[in-house]
């Protein structure tokens, strides 16, 4: 795969989804500096992070490991989201927000790492039985 990083759509929505973050765990308690607003901080940073160094690699196959890592970050996200939400921390409209663009992001993450399975190829359709 060519061209740069922040070409890549899966990329943008990893950042947008970064960024939200921060600036909903903005209102955590202050308790929390240095436990759950730094956690998920952490995980959502490394979402992109992980995008772009992976892009940066030689190969594809190197290329899908860090889509994979990045998509684990995002399952921790989602983790730290729920326990952000059932703490109180998180409500209505933000909840919501952090919730449909992790989804988009994770949606967009498997497309990727989907398409650039080696055996991807090699499949072949089913047949509709009947």
């Amino acid at each position: 795969m060519s061209g740069k990083y922040e070409d890549l759509k899966v990329w943008q929505k990893a950042f947008q989804l970064t960024l939200l973050v921060y600036k909903e765990t903005q209102c955590f308690p202050r308790h929390e500096m240095y436990g759950l607003t730094n956690q998920l901080r952490r995980a959502a940073v490394s979402i992109p992070s992980n995008i772009a160094e992976g892009k940066g690699k030689t190969s594809d196959r190197d290329f899908a490991v860090f889509l994979c890592h990045s998509r684990a970050s995002l399952h921790e996200l989602e983790t730290q989201s729920l326990i952000a939400e059932q703490l109180g921390y998180w409500q209505g409209t933000a909840a919501a927000a952090v919730k449909s663009l992790t989804a988009e992001t994770g949606k967009m993450l498997n497309g990727l790492i989907s398409a650039m399975r080696p055996d991807r190829a090699e499949r072949k359709p089913l047949k509709a039985a009947g």
